[in-house]
């Protein structure tokens, strides 16, 4: 008896480990594109239009 409830409990602890590495690579590759991300918007040039561009609204179109 005491056989059968090992090999049941390492069946299950194997079947869970390929979901666990599969998780784990799921999240590294998730901060892997939120960093790139966050490098691309700091990469992005600060705006610098000239002080009179969009004050005005064009209402006669």
């Amino acid at each position: 008896m005491e056989i059968n409830s090992n090999v049941g409990s390492l069946a299950s602890q194997t079947s869970q480990a390929p979901d666990a590495v599969n998780m784990a690579v799921l999240r590294k590759a998730i901060d892997i594109q939120a960093e790139a991300a966050l490098r691309l918007i700091d990469a992005l040039p600060a705006v610098s239009n000239p002080s009179h561009l969009g004050q005005n609204i064009d209402q006669t179109a």
